[in-house]
């Protein structure tokens, strides 16, 4: 068994975990996540534990199990303290603006780029830094992810949208031939 699934997980003061035939829900402060998991898996609730065990002996259970306590987990602090990821944009004439449930994007394309922001998020924007904040940890990624890949960072001039915390190689371009 996974090193992960074999520590209990401690359910913060404020939350209630509930198990509702295969569906796990988690109540917090920040709101309320439910995800559904397998039958390889056996979670359960005591007190202000949670604990998962595989149902079987075989390798796939076991993997799933540390999976799936690290998918408790992330939803427990979700739904306590949240996630946040904060992007960079940078290049001349580049910038972002929240118009609303819309992100206006303009990065050097003919038309400005428009993304809706899901449900359940928030997206402040200060001096070229965008931060996506909200308490699924999965829907924060896959969003900052979304927004990354419509302009990626190119290794010239390092024009681009990249995470703060992102480290771009630079190339060295031509050189002039004499």
């Amino acid at each position: 068994m996974s090193r992960i699934a074999k520590q209990p997980i401690t359910l913060p003061a404020g939350v209630t975990a509930i198990i509702d035939g295969d569906e796990f829900k988690v109540k917090g402060p920040l709101g309320e996540l439910s995800k559904k998991f397998k039958s390889d898996v056996v979670i359960t609730v005591e007190g202000q534990t949670v604990k998962v065990s595989p149902s079987h002996k075989s390798i796939s259970a076991n993997a799933l199990s540390g999976t799936y306590a690290s998918h408790l987990k992330n939803m427990i602090e979700g739904v306590t303290k949240g996630f946040e990821k904060k992007l960079i944009i940078e290049g001349v004439g580049f910038r972002y603006a929240v118009n609303g449930n819309d992100i206006k994007l303009d990065i050097g394309f003919s038309h400005p780029v428009n993304v809706p922001i899901p449900a359940g998020l928030k997206v402040v924007i200060e001096k070229g830094n965008m931060t996506i904040s909200g308490y699924d940890k999965e829907a924060v990624g896959e969003f900052s992810a979304k927004i990354r890949a419509l302009k990626k960072v190119e290794p010239y001039k390092g024009k681009g949208i990249r995470y703060v915390d992102e480290v771009v190689r630079r190339k060295q371009g031509k050189k002039a031939s004499a």
